[in-house]
């Protein structure tokens, strides 16, 4: 009985850890397409949008949730003088988020 309990929980830690290990993959992905977006609305070449992709990536670290790449992206936009509702780069930042998930499934 006590083997079975071990083996089950062993089970629950690897697919809590795949689970993890997943959504970390889509969030990176997601952070690329929203960069890439961005990138574009920057007039940014191929190379500096490279550059902006590792930025997001190294934002989105600075605290859990999506807030630290929104303030990101609002302040580059803002750097850039341009006008970006709110509600658009939101909007955006939720279809580059279910393009990745769409790309794990």
């Amino acid at each position: 009985m006590n083997d079975k309990f071990t083996e089950r929980e062993k089970g629950f830690e690897k697919k809590f850890a795949r689970d993890e290990e997943l959504q970390f993959k889509i969030q990176a992905r997601a952070n690329k397409y929203i960069a890439e977006y961005v990138s574009e609305k920057l007039n940014k070449s191929d190379e500096e949008k490279k550059q902006y992709i590792q930025e997001i990536i190294k934002a989105d670290m600075k605290e859990a949730g999506t807030e630290d790449v929104f303030r990101k992206i609002k302040q580059d936009f803002k750097t850039a003088s341009l006008s970006i509702d709110d509600s658009e780069i939101r909007e955006q930042m939720e279809k580059a988020l279910l393009r990745a998930k769409e790309d794990f499934k």
